[in-house]
């Protein structure tokens, strides 16, 4: 895996699990950092930042996204940032800025991995860099062109990351 090059930020990721959730280890959470650092990077986001990632099993997400969206199924990743849509986060002066929470189900990312053929590390990272953009402000369910925009970006990233 290759390491984006910083910028000279902090960041404090806080790990945590929920449900019962297998396969947490060094490696994931080595992989979900420099997934969520190159897409800061990328994004040119120079502030010490702080993110919460729970690890989590397709029982606790699905209630979640029911909670939060109104949608009764599982989902991989679920993202709940600290700032609204009419906030710039460039406009906080407090540092490290909490960006938010990353939910992440590894149980629906083992399945999407296999499904994808590609390695359960690729698709966590994946679904880690779609997570930080929202965190970020983007948001692919507003538009087409928004959609786009995330899609490229996220290829970038994921390349860049060059993760079997």
């Amino acid at each position: 895996m290759k390491h984006y090059p910083q910028i000279g930020r902090k960041l404090k990721i806080y790990f945590a699990s929920e449900g019962e959730p297998s396969g947490i280890d060094y490696e994931l959470k080595i992989t979900v950092r420099r997934a969520i650092e190159a897409t800061l990077d990328f994004e040119c986001f120079e502030k010490d930042a702080e993110v919460s990632v729970t690890f989590c099993d397709n029982t606790y997400i699905k209630e979640l996204n029911r909670k939060h969206r109104n949608i009764d199924r599982a989902t991989d990743v679920l993202s709940f940032p600290i700032y609204g849509e009419d906030e710039e986060i460039s406009e906080f002066d407090v540092e490290p800025i909490p960006l938010g929470d990353v939910v992440l189900s590894l149980e629906r990312a083992r399945e999407q991995a296999e499904e994808l053929s590609h390695s359960f590390l690729r698709e966590a990272a994946f679904l880690c860099v779609h997570s930080t953009l929202h965190l970020l402000g983007y948001d692919h369910e507003l538009s087409e062109e928004e959609d786009e925009l995330m899609c490229r970006k996220q290829k970038k990233i994921i390349e860049y990351l060059d993760i079997e």
